[in-house]
């Protein structure tokens, strides 16, 4: 974790980043800002779709794609609309830490249980489907796959601000992700 950024007062927020969407999402989480009124977004947040997460953002600040392990690679039209129909110049990705999306093959079992029972399957179509889908929601290291989605957003969308984030489960905080 020593590649994590903490944001614990305005002055923490690196120049690039102060005085945009990405810095406000900071202020609102990590400092407490005081929730100002936004009549449109533009911000797109991407993060994983797991539950334990919940952004301190006031109403019509960003879009929110939510996908396992904040992979938007399968979400690109959508990103593209928030970018050419929601006006949004900038994108905070944000991962997590214990994401079930990183060693899924360690789940492997308790996925396809779990699609027997609570989703009625039989096991052989449940078993393919694991086998199917999870090489392409795998992200291995939450950092890493971070960075990469990172670079690969700013190389689709070079107009766009792309700022990296991992947010602990631990304490709530988002920190910045250090690309050096």
């Amino acid at each position: 974790m020593n590649r994590l950024i903490p944001v614990s007062t305005a002055s923490d927020i690196p120049e690039t980043y102060r005085q945009t969407p990405i810095g406000l999402l900071l202020e609102y989480h990590n400092l407490g800002r005081q929730q100002d009124t936004h009549d449109s977004a533009r911000l797109l947040i991407g993060m994983c779709m797991d539950n334990r997460k919940q952004l301190q953002i006031p109403n019509n600040f960003s879009f929110i794609i939510r996908a396992g392990g904040a992979n938007l690679r399968y979400s690109e039209f959508k990103v593209s609309f928030a970018i050419a129909v929601g006006g949004v110049t900038h994108m905070a990705l944000i991962g997590h830490n214990h994401c079930g999306m990183v060693n899924l093959v360690s789940r492997k079992e308790q996925f396809i249980e779990g699609l027997m029972e609570r989703g009625g399957w039989e096991r052989d179509v449940a078993e393919q489907h694991f086998t199917h889908f999870a090489p392409l929601f795998e992200i291995g290291n939450e950092i890493d796959f971070i960075l990469s989605e990172t670079k690969r957003l700013r190389d689709r969308y070079p107009k766009v601000q792309v700022a990296p984030m991992l947010y602990l489960v631990e304490d709530n905080r988002l920190y910045l992700i250090n690309e050096a």
